[in-house]
């Protein structure tokens, strides 16, 4: 049988005979998905960032850098709005933007329109780097999928979808929406 049919046993199937093994009075096929959800989830963060090392930058300078650039012209976000959209906290982001700020890929503004607030923009330099790293982290995504073809990516997607939505992971409704 060619290598990654459906068929071909994984390491997490080793973990699930053992348990079967050891205790077969325990219905552990939920290891079965959050096992392998796990594990995939290491593998791909590992072919990330080993493809934005190509880049010189690290998934999280991308994270936020590819937020301001959904944001759509001029590419400026309010600190409230990327701690909405990014999934870290406010100090996080505090740190990740005075990092981003030094590299001169973002600059920290107060709003012109109100002064208490202040505004996050990318640079032209960080406009340059995002749009520059977004063809490469897309092609290295399409071949952290490939062993997938496009029917079983869009199911895994509306599978996945469907758990994460079972989690609460939604859009809350007062979150910003980028057109």
């Amino acid at each position: 049988m060619p290598p990654g049919q459906v068929d071909e046993p994984d390491a997490v199937d080793e973990i699930i005979e053992q348990w079967a093994q050891q205790r077969p009075e325990v219905d552990v096929s939920p290891m079965g998905v959050i096992g392998r959800l796990s594990r995939a989830s290491r593998l791909v963060e590992r072919g990330v960032k080993a493809h934005f090392a190509t880049e010189g930058i690290e998934p999280w300078e991308f994270d936020v850098l590819a937020t301001l650039r959904r944001a759509g012209p001029p590419f400026t976000l309010s600190p409230k709005d990327l701690v909405a959209t990014a999934m870290v906290g406010s100090p996080a982001l505090t740190y990740r933007v005075d990092r981003l700020v030094a590299r001169k890929l973002v600059a920290r503004e107060v709003d012109p329109a109100n002064r208490r607030r202040l505004l996050i923009s990318l640079t032209p330099e960080g406009l340059a780097l995002v749009d520059s790293a977004l063809d490469g982290h897309v092609a290295n995504e399409h071949r952290l999928v490939a062993g997938l073809d496009a029917c079983e990516r869009d199911e895994l997607s509306r599978l996945l979808r469907k758990l994460l939505v079972s989690l609460n992971d939604t859009v809350p409704p007062d979150h910003p929406h980028i057109d």
